[in-house]
């Protein structure tokens, strides 16, 4: 199997990194890997220290087959970091597997990314694959589902679909004027991104991922997520940028391997309607669901 690269974005949490980075290097497939290491210099004089930290963390173990560490001389935030990096790798690799510092993987995670990527590598429908999955159950047959929308935690793509990255947003006037797109975009009501989206155009908030997922929303693309999440994520702790103080609200993180994916690209509306109705119960929870929005969106 043609393994794809890794790119794995750093700032300023030492401590989550490390536990990041560690949980990579047990993964099944990662001595074989190419990792990328994207740190982000300090924004302030006060991040100086831990961005040096951090730094350290990184170059401290071989966390993969080969590793290579780009350190930024001048701060990008993580938008513009994340969409250098992605870029960059998917025009000389064809694919990616993007990673963040405050994510714990399943020792399956490498294993499930690859075997997706490469059996849907040549389904243009298939935008993203997810190694996320909101804590639902679910049914299926099968080991993975698709949904219609993206995720920012753990996931891969193909140079075929990030070519369709629009950074300018140039869907958004269509949505704004069309109720029913609308409706569609915020996932039949269940979770408000056109909100986020607007947040976005205001400038009140940097997000790559909202901005990604109105990309692929345009394209009708698909993105495929396990029944059971291989990702958990650290992140609620407050130590990250805007992320709150919470305890994570992930479920458990599955330590099976994902064996069976799904050979039809039609969406089970059984499965979406099971997440969606979880998304929509979020509502009822406003201060969580503020610091869910703040980490899905990612500043």
């Amino acid at each position: 199997m043609n393994l794809a690269p890794i790119a794995f974005f750093a700032y300023k949490r030492p401590e989550h990194t490390k536990q990041s980075l560690e949980s990579l290097a047990q993964n099944e497939g990662a001595e074989s890997s190419e990792l990328f290491i994207f740190c982000d210099a300090p924004k302030k004089p006060e991040d100086e220290e831990a961005v040096t930290q951090v730094r350290e963390v990184v170059r401290s173990k071989q966390w993969c087959g080969q590793v290579h560490i780009i350190e930024r001389e001048q701060n990008l935030g993580l938008a513009n970091s994340i969409i250098q990096g992605v870029t960059e790798l998917c025009s000389k690799y064809g694919k990616v597997i993007v990673l963040e510092d405050d994510l714990i993987l399943s020792p399956f995670f490498l294993e499930y990314m690859n075997k997706a990527l490469e059996l849907y590598e040549k389904e243009s429908k298939v935008i993203q694959v997810s190694g996320y999955i909101f804590p639902v159950k679910l049914t299926s047959d099968n080991d993975a589902i698709f949904l219609p929308f993206t995720t920012s935690w753990g996931w891969a793509t193909w140079q075929r679909a990030w070519q369709h990255f629009d950074p300018e947003m140039n869907g958004y006037k269509q949505i704004k004027a069309n109720k029913k797109q609308k409706y569609k975009f915020d996932l039949n009501g269940s979770f408000n991104y056109f909100n986020m989206l607007e947040s976005q155009i205001a400038g009140k908030i940097d997000s790559w991922a909202i901005r990604w997922y109105l990309s692929t929303f345009m394209l009708d693309g698909l993105t495929l997520f396990p029944n059971k999440s291989l990702v958990a994520n650290i992140g609620f702790d407050g130590s990250g940028t805007h992320c709150g103080d919470s305890s994570s609200f992930d479920g458990e993180m599955t330590q099976d391997k994902i064996l069976s994916m799904p050979k039809s690209l039609k969406l089970n509306d059984k499965e979406v309607n099971i997440v969606f109705k979880y998304l929509r119960s979020l509502n009822r929870h406003p201060s969580l669901l503020q610091r869910i929005k703040n980490k899905l969106v990612r500043f």
